[in-house]
C-alpha cells in the first residue's frame, strides 16, 4: 500500500517550495489547508507538528526505519525529501555544499528580507518611509546577488536544478511587491520564468491557489497574521 505524506500548508512562498519538491519527485501527498488568516496555525493540533506555528509542516508515515516522522521548517523539509528520494541534491560534494549554502541563503536572507518588504510596502497599516526604503533596498541587493550568481551558473546551486532553486523561485514571483523592477535583473527573470514553466511547478503553484486572499485583510485576519495573536503564550 502506498503511503501518503500529510502536508500542512497554505499558498505562500514557503508552502510553494514544498509543493514544488513533492510534485517534482512524484511523492504522493495529501494537502491539509492551514488558513493562517483564520488563525489555524495556532491550534494545539498544528502546534504539535509545527511548534513555531508556521507553515508548511508535514508528517511522513514512512520515515526513517519505517516509522512516522514530522517535520517543520521548509529548508529542513526540502533536505529530508531530497534524502528520501535521492533527487535534487547532488551527490558530488562540491555541488552538494554549494546547493546547501544557497538554500541557507534563502532561509536566512531571501525569505525573511523579502517577507519584510512585502509587509512594509504592502500590508503595514502605517507607511513608514525608513522601513519601506530599507527593505526595498535590501530586496534589490538580494536580487543583485542572485543576478550575479546566475551569470556564472545555469542554476542557483550548481549546473543542475536543485532544492535551492525550488526554495528561491517562489519568493521572486511578484517582484513589484518588493519594490523591484525585474527587467533590471535579466538572468533572474530568465531563470525564474524557466522554472515557473515546468509542469511540476505549475501544478505546485496551483495547490490551494483558489484559497489565497491577497487582501485587503479583515481586522481578524490582520490580527492573526501581524497582531498580538502571534505573540500570545501557548
Amino acid at each position: 500500500m502506498t503511503t501518503m505524506i500529510d502536508l500542512y500548508t497554505w499558498p505562500t512562498p514557503n508552502g510553494h517550495k514544498i509543493h514544488i519538491m513533492l510534485e517534482e519527485t512524484g511523492l504522493p501527498y495529501r494537502v491539509h489547508p492551514i488558513n493562517i488568516g483564520a488563525g489555524e496555525q495556532f491550534t494545539p493540533e498544528f502546534l504539535r507538528i509545527s511548534p513555531n506555528n508556521k507553515i508548511p509542516a508535514m508528517v511522513d508515515p514512512d520515515g526513517p526505519g519505517g516509522k512516522p516522522i514530522s517535520l517543520f521548517e521548509s529548508g529542513a523539509m526540502l533536505i529530508y525529501l531530497a534524502s528520501k528520494t535521492g533527487r535534487f541534491l547532488p551527490e558530488d560534494l562540491r555541488d552538494k555544499w554549494s546547493t546547501l549554502q544557497w538554500l541557507m541563503f534563502q532561509m536566512g536572507g531571501v525569505g525573511p528580507m523579502l517577507g519584510q518588504a512585502h509587509h512594509f510596502l504592502g500590508y503595514a497599516p502605517e507607511k513608514i518611509p525608513y522601513a519601506m526604503n530599507r527593505y526595498k533596498n535590501e530586496a534589490n541587493r538580494l536580487y543583485g546577488v542572485i543576478e550575479r550568481r546566475l551569470g556564472e551558473s545555469k542554476y542557483i546551486g550548481c549546473e543542475e536544478y536543485t532544492i535551492a532553486d525550488m526554495a528561491i523561485m517562489p519568493w521572486l514571483r511578484f517582484p513589484e511587491r518588493q519594490g523591484v523592477n525585474i527587467d533590471e535583473y535579466p538572468n533572474v527573470k530568465r531563470w525564474r520564468d524557466g522554472i515557473a514553466a515546468r509542469p511540476a511547478a505549475q501544478r505546485a503553484l496551483a495547490v490551494l491557489a483558489h484559497r489565497r486572499n491577497p487582501g485587503p485583510h479583515t481586522p481578524e485576519q490582520r490580527e492573526n497574521l501581524f497582531g498580538a495573536t502571534q505573540y500570545a503564550k501557548r
